[in-house]
């Protein structure tokens, strides 16, 4: 599933790095869509010998990529990404 939206992956495996997401456009071989992805660890990742990536929400070249297929708790639905945008907005807004 999409990290960002939620919807299915039907790409098959190896998922290239040119590959984007059907319905909201977000690169799929990102670090957050990825089953080695744990925030908090040593570069976000729970495999401790894969070089930390800058950005993990954009396409990378990392041999350790693996898609994650079940819905993770990091993974964003719709409510919960508009309640994130909301709050960053509300956030940003304290220093305008």
């Amino acid at each position: 599933m999409c990290w960002y939206c939620g919807s299915p992956v039907n790409d098959p495996d190896p998922i290239g790095r040119s590959l984007r997401c059907q319905d909201c456009g977000k690169d799929l071989r990102s670090c957050k869509n990825c089953r080695f992805f744990l925030p908090g660890a040593r570069g976000d990742c729970h495999e401790t010998s894969a070089e930390p990536q800058p950005d993990k929400e954009r396409a990378n070249f990392c041999d350790w990529f693996s898609l994650d297929v079940k819905y993770r708790k990091h993974s964003t639905g719709t409510k919960d990404r508009e309640k994130a945008d909301s709050s960053r907005d509300a956030f940003n807004n304290l220093f305008k």
